[in-house]
């Protein structure tokens, strides 16, 4: 299974990607991130002030106005 990073506030889907059997990893800093396959953000801040660094080379999804299952999805379609 994928190593999957997860922003905290996203609780709802850290539970879900783990029973599916993923590695999931808390998403506190970059480099968190930096031995990610795929992260999962809550769009909350996203691009803040316009600026981005691309830290992952794998997917990320973002989880604004969805649900776990949704999200678990989106993730599963990336890895099949």
């Amino acid at each position: 299974m994928a190593r999957i990073g997860v922003e905290g506030t996203l609780s709802d889907v850290k539970a879900a990607l783990m029973e599916m059997g993923h590695e999931v990893v808390d998403l506190k800093s970059a480099e968190d991130a930096a031995y990610c396959d795929c992260c999962v953000i809550s769009g909350q801040d996203k691009d803040l002030m316009g600026m981005a660094d691309t830290i992952i080379s794998g997917p990320v999804i973002n989880a604004q106005g969805t649900n776990a299952a949704a999200v678990c999805d989106q993730v599963n379609q990336k890895f099949s």
